[in-house]
């Protein structure tokens, strides 16, 4: 069969790559060139370490290790379309972004599927720590948490279809990632060491409100910092300078610690208060997908998850329309952020997931 791999220059791609062309697979090796490697800012690069142009270079030298071809994509422009804008149009209108959802499932998978037909090959492989599986009784895929769960990724993956899945191959998602880099070292692959890339790739210096203002036409307007009973406590600078959960930065003197409990663009408003207002039992949900093509009927139990690094909480959720859901949990969720994914799960599968509203 012939594959194409998403190749990022880090381990875990690398590895789905050697196993598969260990598997007897035809593979070729595909990598992303995201943004122009010349630009700078101030001097300085625009851009991290992830999906570098080191890890173009380690990505092909993998590929000849390995003895499979490798090409080049530039998708520059779509991934300014598809991640950058959402980012910044996300923050400026007062939501938290999630761009690793965009960037790996909406670009990267969706458009390597379609380069992937075009070369005829039947499949994509990357090194998600994620698992797809065939179900004969349901006849549809199953998207499964990674056997690691201090690595699992399907978070990232809830916006798969059953039709991407039933072109999907995730070879290193029943490992654990010691596994992982030790059948590197075994091949001696040049990556097998290579630390994993935990930033932003266009923010490397993590400061997300100066990389928004240079992004937007306009500054973003100033307004009031208030509590949850209206009183006014000063004034910010723009509501991308803020996310739900946020205590440090806001500039006040309450003799109390205070935290961002909801941004509230119409007004311009940072509502603030105690750590204990930040609970909430329900959310909404846009942009909802199923990962088995259509939603469950009526109300049904699952456990959530609202961030990456958040632990999956028991909830009931339902769908409340096309595209849309309503999730109750059992017990308050702290900083349920406007903007992030919520991913629902039920054991080790996948249920879906959209972005909180």
């Amino acid at each position: 069969m012939r594959v194409v791999v998403a190749m990022s220059g880090g381990v875990d791609s690398s590895v789905a790559a050697a196993l598969m062309a260990e598997a007897g697979h035809e593979v070729i090796g595909l990598s992303m060139q995201l943004y122009d490697q010349r630009a700078t800012v101030d001097g300085a690069p625009a851009f991290g370490s992830c999906c570098s142009l080191d890890d173009l270079h380690d990505a092909r030298r993998v590929a000849h290790q390995i003895g499979i071809p490798h090409y080049i994509v530039n998708f520059e422009r779509e991934f300014k379309a598809t991640v950058v804008n959402n980012f910044v149009s996300e923050y400026a209108a007062g939501r938290t972004p999630i761009p690793c959802v965009h960037c790996n499932a909406d670009l990267k998978f969706a458009t390597l599927a379609e380069r992937a037909a075009g070369l005829d090959a039947a499949a994509v492989a990357t090194g998600h720590y994620a698992r797809v599986h065939y179900d004969e009784e349901l006849r549809r895929y199953r998207l499964l948490r990674g056997v690691d769960g201090g690595k699992d990724q399907s978070y990232f993956l809830f916006t798969l279809t059953q039709d991407q899945l039933a072109h999907a191959l995730f070879p290193v998602g029943h490992l654990s990632k010691p596994d992982v880099r030790a059948y590197a070292e075994r091949l001696g692959l040049s990556v097998a060491d290579k630390p994993d890339s935990h930033e932003i790739c266009f923010v490397p210096d993590g400061n997300t409100a100066t990389f928004v203002e240079r992004q937007l036409a306009a500054a973003p307007p100033s307004g009031e910092i208030v509590n949850s009973d209206g009183q006014v406590l000063g004034e910010h600078g723009g509501l991308h300078h803020f996310t739900v959960g946020q205590r440090k930065g806001l500039g006040l003197s309450t003799g109390k610690p205070m935290y961002v409990l909801k941004l509230v663009p119409a007004e311009q408003q940072v509502i603030v208060g105690a750590r204990e207002e930040l609970g909430g039992l329900t959310l909404d949900a846009t942009g909802v997908n199923w990962i088995a093509g259509t939603a469950p009927d009526g109300p049904t139990r699952v456990t959530a998850r609202i961030r990456h690094r958040h632990q999956d909480a028991p909830a009931t959720v339902q769908s409340s329309g096309t595209g849309t859901a309503h999730l109750v949990f059992d017990a308050p969720q702290t900083a349920i952020t406007p903007g992030q994914a919520v991913v629902f799960y039920q054991g080790e599968d996948v249920v879906g997931g959209g972005w909180i509203r």
